[in-house]
């Protein structure tokens, strides 16, 4: 089974709402459990996709209870350590998808190439290092692009 991780802001476009949710559904068509922060915004969208396609959700949460994420969750970690739980996240993944997103995007997408796991940036942060790295953000313009090329750099 693999467990690819969508994450991005709580608050978010429409667009980003969108693309994320069709992250979702291309996850739950290739088979793959989601993995999320559980909140709203992206980590809503991207459930959703999954949920409405009939897949498996679990949602991270940053608080002390299991009825803080939101509705498309299937099985929720409580872990009452906030935004620390973005390590738990980057961890639990086989690979993380990067939709837009905001400096805790930023975190959970840092900890994951730390860790040696595939990100794939969609409309995300792409940054520029001071030196040669090993691990980068790789692009995709599509949700079936970013859930098929996570697919092949974890079987890499």
């Amino acid at each position: 089974m693999l467990y690819i991780a969508v994450v991005g802001g709580a608050k978010c476009t429409e667009d980003e709402y969108n693309l994320a949710f069709s992250v979702g559904m291309e996850i739950a068509r290739q088979k793959a459990v989601l993995v999320c922060g559980g909140g709203s915004g992206v980590m809503e969208a991207a459930a959703k996709g999954v949920y409405q396609r009939g897949g498996t959700t679990i949602g991270i949460l940053p608080g002390e209870s299991n009825q803080s994420g939101n509705r498309y969750l299937a099985y929720t970690i409580a872990t009452g350590i906030g935004e620390a739980r973005n390590a738990i996240i980057a961890r639990t993944a086989d690979a993380v998808i990067a939709v837009g997103g905001e400096y805790g995007t930023l975190s959970e997408m840092a900890l994951a190439l730390k860790m040696g796991k595939p990100v794939i940036g969609l409309k995300s942060w792409f940054l520029i290092a001071p030196g040669p790295l090993d691990k980068k953000v790789q692009k995709a313009d599509t949700a079936n692009a970013a859930v098929e090329k996570a697919i092949s750099l974890i079987a890499n």
